[in-house]
């Protein structure tokens, strides 16, 4: 086992992987930016290094210097988390090629399922379903349309480097396809560095189901379960459960042994997952690999009783896998949030700002996997994901009820979060059916992000706005005029039906 490792990466998956190598017994060292100087990463690690200024480009991402940190402070290995250098595999062969180790695939690998069209002409050749398409990059609009043809409209064009959304546009008629392709490239190279784009038949209403699979150096390779992440917005994910509603024991088994073969083809070691699209009728296509630990990892360490990134460490330490495939039964039912520190209300843009006040959730079932703490600063440097809250119970709407619960006990003063929206998400009929699709969030944006604007509560708010406003005057602190109106100018405010947010930004009242 290593005696120390650096990791490669902030907020609140430092912390996670900075908790699992002390649990280890292992001595990490942690980078930060001029941004992230008090950050809680910074302190919980034996030992910090400055890397450079706040912008990732300077920073986080500058792998040589990482790599000089991790010889200088005697680590073994790095652990890149996700996001920033997690996927990209000269990073990795750089980390090898110093004498240090990797802490995720081999590099091999992530040049395998790096590239969605690369990814997908390997699981063709292992007999794993993908979505009618090409599996290259399109060279124009002529050829693009031709494709399109083949398989009938709509389909969907794809960036063939990166994810998260970026470079994909759906095209439903041919008049569209010139301006979609060149808008695809264009943000696909601005994106990744590559404008490769290429052209996959658009299957309407389908969820996002993932497989996690384990695998060590020694041919052990075994899937996890699936994860259900059809809640997206942009495609990008907003909640993640496990396991899905929509996939049976048998299907579980299917769609298990399909990720382990591409795993397999693409000489995966250490945790990764695997992307599919589900039809409604229980069709499923590979999408892509995703070669690093997920954002939402905790539910399938939830339900299947696993530390995930222990794992990852004891895997690239060389440790052989104890376990064997029937070992592993989905136990409950978990859901993760994810709490930005965007305004939902607003159209989700980022709010920045000081965290004035902070009260986590607790009791049965309930964990938090955050990067903050109060005083910390919410800046536009990163990703607006300031923590995950999940929970595990024995049944989804027993684990609804707990995070609507956990919710509510929530509390974070000072900027704008996702809180209040994922509350909605909890009460909605149909995501309590589990009757969702990765458009269904999109389609019901309006009616989840709406102020509220029935007369009673907007009375209440004005109240209690007004009480915010008394109790800030009598403090001696300045009350803010778009946080608390003043108490005669309350009842006006809500008789002119003033949103929730423009009287009591800080929700004196919880519904």
């Amino acid at each position: 086992m290593f005696s120390k490792v650096l990791v490669a990466n902030r907020g609140e998956i430092a912390l996670r992987i900075i908790r699992a190598c002390q649990e280890l017994g292992i001595r990490t060292v942690a980078v930060y930016s001029e941004a992230d100087a008090s950050a809680p990463h910074v302190r919980e690690a034996d030992e910090a290094v400055l890397v450079g200024p706040p912008p990732s480009s300077q920073s986080y991402l500058v792998g040589e210097r990482l790599i000089e940190v991790a010889k200088e402070t005697g680590a073994e290995a790095i652990h890149p988390g996700y996001g920033f250098l997690s996927e990209r595999a000269w990073f990795a062969r750089a980390v090898r090629d110093a004498g240090l180790v990797f802490i995720g695939p081999p590099a091999e690998a992530i040049d395998a399922m790096g590239s969605k069209t690369d990814a997908r002409q390997l699981a063709i050749k292992a007999g794993v379903p993908v979505v009618p398409g090409n599996t290259e990059g399109v060279k124009d609009a002529e050829e693009a349309l031709a494709i399109a043809a083949q398989y009938g409209f709509p389909v969907l064009l794809k960036a063939a480097a990166g994810g998260g959304g970026k470079g994909m546009r759906i095209v439903r008629q041919a008049s569209e396809l010139a301006d979609a392709l060149a808008s695809a490239r264009r943000e696909a190279k601005n994106a990744f560095g590559d404008d490769a784009v290429y052209l996959e038949k658009y299957i309407e209403g389908p969820r996002h189901v993932e497989i996690q699979v384990l695998a060590d150096m020694h041919g052990n390779v075994v899937h996890l379960g699936e994860r259900e992440c059809s809640v997206q917005r942009r495609h990008q994910k907003m909640i993640e459960e496990a396991p899905s509603v929509a996939v049976t024991p048998e299907l579980r088994a299917r769609m298990g042994a399909t990720a382990v073969a591409a795993a397999k083809a693409a000489g995966y070691v250490n945790a990764g997952t695997c992307e599919f699209l589900l039809d409604r009728d229980g069709n499923y296509y590979f999408l892509e690999m995703n070669t690093r630990i997920q954002v939402e990892h905790p539910v399938t360490e939830l339900v299947m009783g696993l530390d995930l990134v222990q794992w990852q460490i004891r895997v690239a330490a060389g440790e052989k896998l104890p376990f064997a495939q029937k070992d592993f039964t989905p136990r409950g039912w978990a859901i993760e949030c994810r709490i930005t520190s965007e305004d939902p209300a607003n159209g989700f843009l980022p709010s920045t700002g000081r965290i004035e006040y902070l009260h986590l959730p607790s009791g049965p079932g309930v964990r938090w996997d955050g990067g903050i703490e109060a005083g910390s600063v919410v800046g536009l440097h990163y990703d607006p994901m300031l923590a995950k809250l999940i929970v595990h119970a024995p049944t989804r709407a027993l684990a609804i009820a707990r995070m609507r619960r956990a919710l509510h006990e929530l509390t974070i003063d000072g900027i704008e979060t996702s809180r209040g929206f994922h509350l909605r998400v909890m009460d909605h009929e149909e995501f309590q059916r589990g009757d969702i699709s990765i458009q269904w969030l999109e389609q019901r944006l309006p009616e989840l992000t709406s102020p509220v604007t029935d007369a009673g509560t907007l009375e209440l708010a004005a109240i209690a706005a007004a009480l915010v406003a008394h109790e800030e005057r009598n403090a001696g602190r300045p009350a803010t005029s778009a946080t608390a109106p003043s108490v005669a100018a309350a009842p006006a405010a809500a008789a002119t039906g003033v949103s929730w947010a423009a009287m009591a930004r800080r929700e004196g009242l919880r519904s």
